[in-house]
């Protein structure tokens, strides 16, 4: 069976979803032993992020092992990562 989604680091809070997902699929991913399970509450579109576990207010949000951005918003688990709710903090010319 082809995998829904993808955890690239054990330290990740998302993971990339391989194909097009609907609210409601619960989705495993798994890593060096290291199983993360959620419920997603969005559809989630082939190659976006979801949250595996809640993600405060201005908290990181963590791929490939390093923090990618920060939530502008709380993101709770299972839901749609994108430029609506994170914001990157690499390559900024205004912070």
């Amino acid at each position: 069976m082809k995998p829904k989604a993808i955890l690239i680091d054990t330290k990740d809070n998302v993971a990339t979803a391989f194909q097009d997902l609907k609210a409601g699929d619960r989705v495993t991913v798994s890593l060096e032993g290291t199983e993360k399970t959620t419920t997603l509450i969005q559809d989630i579109p082939f190659g976006h992020k979801f949250a595996l576990s809640d993600v405060a207010l201005h908290q990181p949000v963590i791929k490939y092992g390093e923090a990618i951005g920060l939530a502008i918003q709380t993101i709770k688990a299972g839901q749609h990562v994108h430029v609506h709710n994170m914001e990157s903090q690499k390559g900024r010319g205004d912070k």
